[in-house]
């Protein structure tokens, strides 16, 4: 029998390899990647980047209707640190398509302003103090339109390693997502996180990693897209994050929120054979049974 939990199981377009960044890789069609997530049995997905569906508001809820899908929100990467760009406007009119589309969680990330996650500079004293007080400004915005704003640590982005996210925690309101992935790339132990401060956390990336391939990215041996390249993301179970010690203290405290299997791909051509669904379908077959257990 289905726990409500496993009810709460949603799909992300970058595990079929779909990325906001220019050159990622082979992007496949929407059509195809929506179809496979009804196939896994997943009963939503996060939007993609831009251009992935249809803009306007009313043909984005309409494309996922016909494949029997919810949005859940999306991957918003924003620069929340330059002084002379206010991230609000950009962020209004998005939630205006929420609206329609009936997503729930505003998933934001803070990029550097460079293309990709390979390289990243530091934030001085001046920059933490406007990211910190965009992180609120923007949680404030979302609540009025309905939408939780979650802040997702990422690699390659102005919030990656454990003191920063501490630094988050400590002085902005705003919920986390926990990417169990990123989070361990970036040096925090995302089971720990989870038992120290539950109660931050309302969405959830689920992937699993390589910790040997994420220990050469840590090095700079070598780059985050290289060993995405490499396979560094795993189907959960398949991989070095204790997947089961996350979403055990995630029921004790009362998860509500969703469980986002984003295995982040990059594809080099249409595939031949079954593709990326093959390791989403692991992916959700072992999250449904640990979910059953956690029940």
């Amino acid at each position: 029998m289905d726990t409500p939990s496993q009810n709460r199981i949603a799909g992300a377009p970058i595990s079929w390899g779909v990325c906001e960044v220019p050159g990622w890789g082979y992007q496949l069609t929407p059509d195809r990647v929506l179809k496979e997530m009804r196939e896994v049995g997943l009963a939503a997905t996060e939007i993609g980047p831009e251009g992935f569906l249809p803009g306007e508001p009313d043909a984005m809820a309409q494309a996922l209707a016909h494949h029997g899908l919810q949005a859940v929100g999306g991957f918003t990467p924003l620069l929340l640190h330059v002084p002379d760009h206010d991230p609000l406007p950009e962020v209004a009119q998005l939630l205006e398509s929420y609206a329609a589309s009936k997503a729930e969680v505003l998933v934001l990330s803070a990029v550097t302003g460079q293309d990709g996650y390979d390289t990243r500079p530091e934030l001085d004293a001046d920059g933490w103090k406007l990211l910190l007080s965009n992180l609120d400004r923007l949680t404030a915005l979302a609540a009025e339109r309905g939408v939780r704003a979650v802040l997702h640590p990422h690699v390659g982005t102005m919030i990656e390693n454990g003191d920063e996210v501490r630094r988050v925690l400590e002085h902005s309101a705003i919920s986390l997502c926990l990417d169990t992935g990123h989070l361990l790339i970036g040096g925090t132990d995302p089971a720990e996180l989870t038992r120290q401060a539950p109660e931050r956390i309302a969405h959830t990336h689920m992937k699993d990693v390589d910790a040997s391939l994420a220990a050469k990215v840590q090095s700079g041996r070598l780059t985050y897209t290289e060993a995405v390249r490499e396979g560094m993301y795993r189907p959960l179970g398949a991989g070095d994050v204790d997947v089961e010690a996350i979403v055990t203290h995630l029921s004790a405290r009362g998860y509500d929120g969703w469980y986002v299997l984003e295995q982040d791909t990059i594809l080099t051509e249409e595939p031949r054979d079954r593709g990326p669904v093959e390791d989403v379908w692991t992916s959700a077959e072992h999250l449904r049974s640990v979910l059953r257990g956690a029940a």
